[in-house]
């Protein structure tokens, strides 16, 4: 992998840190809006996410490049590609796949417990990384995240880019919400495609306290390099624009009762046909960005009350 920096450029607003490639495409705001799949289980969410990459594997040969969506959202969809990992029946398939992670708490060790990655190793299980063609993280144990950022983001590029960015739907604060990682007011554009924003106490709380409740065993050695961590790596709007496919799941409302508000706002809200107030309601409104691609599927349950 030929790692060069001269093609991003770096911006920074206030203490984030945002990279774009250093030739920046026009984009054009459309809104092509959200229709919510919602289906009756978890279970279900999972089988409906599978299918999409069942699909783009019947309609593309070659290599497949996907974003793992990390938490409660795609934990269905886990553990049915780990239960296929351990027969023969979607080899084929496996072997076709470069995984990306989306995000990361950093620096941290990347053997650490409360890391996305072991996470993602526990509940897809070693049959499956052994299957699958690549897997890139986002290297959080470095002096240097900005350079491990553009290394990771190079090899997406040479790689021809996300076929899938599977994503899910955080809440934030005025019922707003994130996309991967992308904060309100963190200053993201269209055209930036990773970043670094600080991280917040309450944030590291929520991780380590959605870990835990998801089955990961903690020990305190980890928690504490995990509440020492002082940044967010996230996949950024360029991303997730120019991802063929985005894949949404919704499935956790009961445990986090904001996301019905946050969740019917991205849906409601009327994006301003100003392309200053726009980028505005974006900023304020991370989870907006999603209603700007045209090939979106958002599978949710009953209990965002849709």
């Amino acid at each position: 992998m030929n790692i060069n920096k001269s093609q991003f450029t770096k911006y920074v607003d206030s203490n984030n840190t945002w990279l774009s490639k250093s030739e920046i495409q026009e984009f054009s705001f459309t809104d092509y809006g959200i229709k919510p799949t919602v289906l009756e289980t978890e279970a279900e969410v999972g089988k409906a996410m599978l299918n999409e990459l069942y699909s783009t594997a019947e309609l593309k040969e070659g290599d497949i490049n996907i974003a793992l969506l990390g938490g409660r959202g795609a934990q269905e969809l886990h553990r049915l590609l780990g239960e296929i990992a351990k027969t023969d029946e979607q080899d084929a398939l496996l072997a076709r796949l470069n995984v990306f992670t989306q995000d990361a708490l950093a620096p941290m060790g990347m053997g650490n417990s409360l890391s996305f990655v072991r996470d993602f190793e526990r509940i897809l299980g070693d049959a499956f990384f052994k299957k699958i063609k690549s897997f890139t993280p986002m290297q959080t144990d470095t002096d240097d995240l900005e350079a491990a950022l553009i290394g990771y983001l190079t090899k997406m590029e040479e790689l021809g880019g996300l076929d899938i960015f599977f994503i899910g739907h955080g809440p934030e604060k005025n019922h707003a919400s994130h996309l991967a990682y992308i904060k309100p007011f963190s200053g993201a554009k269209y055209h930036h495609v990773a970043g670094l924003i600080p991280i917040s106490s309450s944030i590291l709380e929520h991780h380590i306290s959605k870990f835990k409740a998801g089955g990961s065993v903690v020990n305190e050695k980890d928690e504490k390099e995990c509440r020492s961590a002082e940044y967010i790596l996230t996949l950024g709007p360029a991303a997730i624009l120019q991802a063929k496919k985005i894949v949404q799941s919704v499935v956790d409302a009961e445990t986090a009762p904001a996301k019905v508000q946050t969740y019917a706002n991205v849906l409601n809200t009327q994006l301003s046909s100003d392309k200053e107030e726009l980028e505005q309601q974006l900023n304020a409104n991370p989870g907006l960005w999603i209603r700007l691609h045209s090939n979106t599927k958002s599978f949710v349950l009953p209990n965002l009350g849709l």
